[in-house]
């Protein structure tokens, strides 16, 4: 099977600061001269778009300073009020506001076009978008211009102290890995910095391996019980690996918080009453913030496995559009179903693959779970313990390992018969093999290519 060059990928990494008390008072009279300068250009180039507009976006920030900065060979401009206000402002931050400001102006006037022509309205009374000059953006820093780094452990920031701008070297406090690749190009910073938070946001241009792999691959079952059960199948059909990854306490620690909830709800309302906007908002940020931590703890060990197997894909089960059915209105059911994480797993699971030159594959999810891997016909759960399923023969084996491996020997159809065999029957399961194949189909399919 020939495998293509992944194409390269942009990845941010957030290096946290530490700065003293004057530091912070430093980045947040930067942070607020900075947005006032592109509240300032946003008027100038909507005013102005009609001829702004038709330009390339090299074009576009030269005729802007040509516009309102003057200069020795072009001492009057149109608007000459930002030499005075915004006295020796850095050119690379101030170009940097230029670009930013003009991509919010573009934006708004494509959508206002969209609302022109009736693409983008929902009823006929719909209002038309409005420009958001106020974007709260941050200032994007330029190398030797607006930062010096320094051995990853400090780094120089040009900033504004009310009156004048200076150099300040902040201690960087935690960094990710990507610096340490070398294939993988530092592309300019940009300074996050409010009354929460102080750090860079460092954007990389990746260029992943040209992976050659191995003929099998990694198939994830996401259940509620056990949050991942993972094997790895060969092209053949022979299982090589299984692992169950669960975040029980973690799981626990959000279910805990969630639960608390409803109790405080029913002290603050008591009969017929109403909650406040934002009830209870700090714990539902804490148990996002814990599903993310979940979903990153079982998506990493996911691609160490495929790593670790030089595996051809992942494969998930395509969940798009799932809704629970079971479980009463209100009941712990229900909110397990509700805190369910099978979109996160499977987003930061492809995102980290794709770094590493591998793919993810999603799969029909439909009976991955209700047929049995060998070929028996439909399993029965067991009636005291839902995880084990009952063939028909009855033997018994664990409902997530049995979908695991019927979702694996889907995936490898899905990559090995893309162009002939689209509908043919299995001869043990019933179903076509695309959609509707178990394990048992890849044995069926090895044992013929050996006759």
């Amino acid at each position: 099977m020939k495998h293509k060059q992944p194409s390269p990928i942009i990845r941010t990494d957030k290096w946290t600061l530490n700065p003293t008390a004057e530091q912070r008072h430093l980045f947040s009279e930067t942070v607020k001269v900075y947005r006032r300068l592109c509240r300032y250009l946003v008027g100038i180039i909507f005013t102005h778009w009609p001829e702004l507009g038709g330009l390339s976006s090299n074009e576009q920030i030269p005729a802007v300073e040509r516009l309102m900065h003057s200069t020795g060979k072009r001492p009057v401009v149109k608007y000459p009020q930002f030499n005075r206000v915004f006295y020796k402002f850095p050119s690379y931050y101030r170009r940097a506001a230029i670009s930013f400001a003009i991509g919010q102006v573009n934006s708004y006037m494509t959508r206002y076009v969209d609302w022109q022509t009736g693409l983008s309205r929902n009823r006929r009374d719909a209002k038309p978008h409005k420009l958001n000059a106020d974007a709260g953006c941050y200032p994007v820093l330029y190398k030797g211009q607006c930062y010096k780094l320094h051995d990853y452990n400090a780094v120089e920031i040009k900033v504004f102290t009310g009156a004048d701008w200076i150099w300040t070297t902040v201690q960087i406090s935690g960094l990710r890995e990507r610096h340490k690749l070398p294939d993988n190009k530092m592309l300019s910073p940009t300074l996050i910095f409010n009354s929460q938070v102080c750090h860079l946001s460092v954007p990389f241009h990746c260029v992943p391996p040209k992976q050659n792999p191995e003929q099998n691959v990694v198939a994830v079952d996401l259940g509620i019980n056990t949050t991942a059960t993972v094997t790895v199948v060969t092209f053949d059909g022979t299982v090589i690996h299984r692992e169950f990854l669960n975040t029980g306490r973690d799981i626990d620690r959000r279910d805990k918080r969630l639960k608390s909830v409803s109790m405080r709800a029913s002290k603050t309302m008591g009969k017929g009453g109403k909650l406040h906007k934002g009830f209870c908002s700090k714990t539902y940020q804490k148990c996002a913030n814990i599903n993310k931590q979940i979903s990153h703890i079982v998506s990493k060990r996911i691609v160490q496995i495929a790593s670790q197997f030089n595996s051809e894909a992942i494969v998930f089960e395509n969940l798009k559009g799932w809704t629970p059915k079971g479980g009463r209105k209100r009941s712990n059911l229900r909110q397990r179903f509700h805190g369910w994480l099978k979109a996160k797993i499977r987003d930061y699971t492809e995102m980290k693959w794709q770094e590493k030159g591998g793919k993810v594959i999603d799969v029909v999810a439909a009976y991955t779970s209700k047929l049995a891997y060998d070929g028996s016909g439909r399993v029965k759960r067991d009636s005291k313990n839902y995880a084990l399923a009952v063939f028909q023969n009855g033997r018994q084996y664990n409902c997530d390992l049995n979908g695991s491996q019927n979702i694996a020997a889907r995936g490898i159809l899905k990559l090995t018969r893309r162009n002939d065999s689209e509908d043919l029957s299995s001869k043990r399961s019933g179903g076509s093999p695309r959609s509707w194949a178990c394990l048992c189909d890849l044995w069926t399919h090895e044992s013929l290519r050996l006759a």
